[in-house]
């Protein structure tokens, strides 16, 4: 699997799916809080399928190979 989420994009998704995640558990906002979990994933697997659809790619080159 081809890397297509690097630096900053990755920090982002990570603290939004663990503030929203958090959230949810809290009871603050309502069930839809633990889609937290999408953004998440694809932070700490550094590869989103709606990247690869669009064909982006916020990964720097040397690491996209891996």
């Amino acid at each position: 699997m081809k890397f297509n989420v690097g630096g900053l994009d990755r920090m982002l998704r990570i603290a939004l799916g663990l503030v929203l995640i958090v959230l949810a558990a809290m009871g603050i906002i309502g069930w839809w809080g633990w889609l937290g979990v999408i953004p998440l994933a694809t932070g700490l697997l550094r590869f989103c399928p709606l990247y690869s659809l669009a064909g982006l790619n916020t990964c720097p080159l040397d690491a996209r190979k891996k």
